[in-house]
């Protein structure tokens, strides 16, 4: 009885392992799709986020045509590897907003001094409360809402080269 209780640590750390490698032999999961998609944009109303530019409000993504709407943070450095494709779509007539989370003013104008302002509005979301009913968690996250104000993509992460034309075919399927 007493072998078999000093070989039991090992028994489990031995099956402990072998969960994980089986686990790891699984392939990950390579996209998440959103709760929200097929469904309307959750009401809000948010104050601008730069002084001199209009906030943003669920009102503002319907009636308007197809809109992409961005989830940025100037601290977020992801944020800073997208910027250059997001004036690329802006550059092909995209229109684009963005909800700032968790930021101050005077940092987003300096983020967007420096790696340019694709957004026509900028609404600020200080709690993030606008950021989790739309079911993002974590920015960047990127959003095409359709002219009726329902959500017809949700891309999850960075923006990059690949992203851009998955982006833009989302973009002209939700006209």
């Amino acid at each position: 009885m007493r072998r078999l209780i000093l070989w039991l640590p090992l028994a489990i750390f031995v099956g402990f392992i072998l969960v994980v490698a089986f686990g790891l032999q699984r392939p990950p999961q390579a996209t998440l799709q959103s709760r929200l998609i097929g469904k309307p944009v959750p009401d809000f109303a948010l104050p601008a986020a730069v002084t001199g530019r209009e906030g943003l409000a669920s009102a503002d993504l319907k009636g308007r045509g197809p809109r992409l709407v961005n989830i940025f943070a100037s601290w977020c450095v992801p944020c800073i590897a997208e910027a250059p494709y997001l004036m690329q779509m802006k550059a092909r007539g995209i229109p684009i907003d963005a909800i700032a989370v968790r930021d101050k003013p005077e940092d987003i104008a300096r983020f967007l001094g420096q790696h340019g302002d694709p957004f026509q509005r900028i609404g600020a979301d200080r709690d993030s409360r606008v950021q989790l009913a739309l079911g993002s968690a974590g920015v960047p996250e990127t959003f095409i809402v359709d002219d009726q104000g329902i959500i017809r993509y949700h891309h999850i992460g960075g923006i990059g080269p690949a992203q851009v034309e998955e982006l833009v075919h989302a973009y002209e399927a939700a006209k």
